[in-house]
């Protein structure tokens, strides 16, 4: 349990493009068949979880936007 809330520590640090990067490369790795099952299943969770915190970074990023087009319309 103390590990899975380090790992969600160490993603929540990364940007977005580090978070895709390391994304990317767990798939890759999984459908060419690289690591063993019980490596890829541990794999698929890290990969959950950047996919999570990349939904949450755009999230944001699309608030901001849309927070300064609300204000352009205002002046």
């Amino acid at each position: 349990m103390v590990e899975d809330n380090k790992k969600q520590n160490d993603i929540s640090k990364l940007g977005f493009e580090k978070a895709i990067s390391q994304l990317s490369d767990i798939v890759a790795r999984i459908e060419q068949g690289e690591i063993p099952l019980q490596d890829s299943i541990s794999q698929y969770e890290k990969g959950m979880a950047l996919i999570k915190h990349c939904r949450t970074i755009l999230q944001k990023a699309e608030k901001r936007i849309e927070k300064i087009s609300g204000d352009e319309k205002t002046e």
